[in-house]
């Protein structure tokens, strides 16, 4: 992978002249590389990782493996399209395994997440199964460790 899609990667907030600096590139140049990867869609976008336990109203979020049966001609994508489609899914991923596709999905509460599954997903055609799996905590996320502080059964500091 290119050095600067990767310093991009482990922190989107880098400028190009920083870049340069680290690369000992010129600044037009990294700036110009970049520019290229936002227009022909290697870098999608940029965002911040949120600690969820820090937010007053963190969303619940699910992973909901998916049993398809393709389309001839379109495989599972067009399933995945479908799915992709809803607000409440943040990323659906074709998967190797007992199941198709892996959808990560946000809801208010575990029956918003419940009544999508139930009311959007299972009555799409294709769709012939799902397991939700409710994520309860994250320790690590797109490379980045959460720091918080954690307290055995005795109250010891762990």
């Amino acid at each position: 992978m290119d050095r600067i899609l990767e310093l991009l990667q482990k922190d989107a907030k880098q400028s190009a002249a920083r870049i340069a600096v680290m690369l000992g590139m010129e600044e037009a140049a990294v700036a110009a590389k970049i520019k290229e990867y936002e227009e022909n869609g290697t870098i999608l976008a940029y965002r911040a990782i949120l600690n969820d336990e820090k937010l007053d109203c963190a969303p619940v979020r699910a992973l909901i493996e998916i049993r398809v049966m393709p389309y001839k001609g379109h495989g599972f994508e067009k399933v995945a399209r479908h799915i992709s489609q809803y607000e409440e899914v943040r990323s659906v991923s074709l998967m190797s395994g007992g199941f198709d596709l892996c959808a990560e999905v946000d809801g208010d509460n575990m029956r918003d997440v419940a009544l999508f599954v139930a009311e959007k997903l299972a009555v799409i055609d294709g769709v012939m199964g799902t397991t939700t799996h409710f994520v309860l905590r994250k320790y690590k996320d797109e490379g980045v460790f959460y720091k918080f502080e954690e307290k055995d059964e005795r109250g010891n500091t762990l």
